[in-house]
């Protein structure tokens, strides 16, 4: 199989597009023939080794110590199922599928294994690859901070960065709960917030929050940027903060998952799409995806359905 390896950490130019051995599933695992996977700021940050020096060396022991561990990155992907271990019961040939690898990576591959108890769900029919590929990240990581904050319907939720993998997922989300939603982008964004769901949306460039006289509940910085003096105009007396940067890995359910299929199967979820890419222009995606500029999420066709 053809799969996008990481020979070592540093910039793009350290992918290569190589010839491995397809995996073959276990008694209990899912062998997937991956259609579409995607580049996301964290494999980016995995391939660049761009880790805070508070946990440098641990990251270093977690990961691999001269490069990726798993030298194939990638954390979602969507395919169809190959073949099935003698125990699985679950899935069965020819199964459209979605799935999320988290830290386990190996999503940037032709072929890719996955423990029938694992972050897979069925992709909704009308629901393309490229778009249940994309589902996966941003949507468990929103899912985790809401969880943490104990969101409740009715609740006002600030989304700072919502126009990226996990913004634009978290709004999504947070109206799904209940939440009246305000989302902050760049002035070309602002339209596409609106479209997910977003009651307001401001441009995070030019808005004056120092100003600023509504309170929220729960200020979510879904990109691991936002100014201290910002957040802390937005907050109610008990209102939250929580960001994706320094969190340590999110906490993903099989229900996430399951939440996610069915939330795109009732058109409450549309995953967004800036650009689709081929393997072979694996190192222009991850540039692309280090500007943080993209909408949404950046794709890569690993196979033609």
């Amino acid at each position: 199989m053809r799969a996008i390896v990481c020979t070592k950490y540093g910039a793009p130019d350290v992918l290569e597009l190589k010839e491995l051995a397809a995996p073959v599933p276990k008694e209990n695992e899912v062998l997937v023939k991956v259609y579409a996977t995607t580049v996301t700021s964290g494999d980016c940050r995995v391939r660049g080794f761009k880790s805070p020096i508070l946990y440098y060396i641990p990251m270093r022991l977690f990961l691999g110590l001269r490069k990726p561990r798993n030298p194939v990155l990638g954390v979602e992907f969507s395919g169809v199922v190959e073949a099935v271990g003698s125990s699985v019961t679950r899935f069965g040939k020819g199964d459209a599928v979605f799935v999320f690898t988290g830290m386990k990576f190996g999503a940037n591959a032709e072929y890719a294994v996955i423990p029938e108890t694992g972050l897979l769900a069925a992709k909704p029919d009308h629901v393309s690859f490229a778009e249940a590929a994309a589902v996966g990240f941003g949507g468990t990581t929103a899912l985790h901070f809401f969880r943490k904050a104990g969101l409740r319907s009715g609740q006002k939720v600030f989304v700072y960065g919502a126009s990226g993998a996990v913004g634009t997922a978290a709004v999504q989300l947070a109206k799904h709960f209940g939440a009246e939603v305000t989302a902050a982008c760049s002035a070309a964004n602002l339209d596409l917030v609106r479209s997910l769901g977003a009651d307001y949306a401001v441009d995070y460039a030019k808005e004056q929050f120092s100003g600023a006289t509504k309170r929220y509940d729960l200020v979510f910085d879904a990109v691991g940027k936002c100014p201290k003096a910002v957040y802390n105009k937005l907050l109610s007396p008990q209102g939250r903060f929580l960001s994706v940067e320094g969190s340590g890995v999110a906490k993903v359910l099989r229900e996430d998952m399951q939440l996610l299929g069915a939330l795109m199967r009732e058109g409450k979820m549309r995953p967004v799409i800036d650009r689709e890419y081929r393997p072979e222009q694996c190192r222009e995606a991850h540039s692309y995806v280090e500007t943080g500029r993209k909408k949404g999420n950046v794709v890569i066709i690993m196979n033609e359905p």
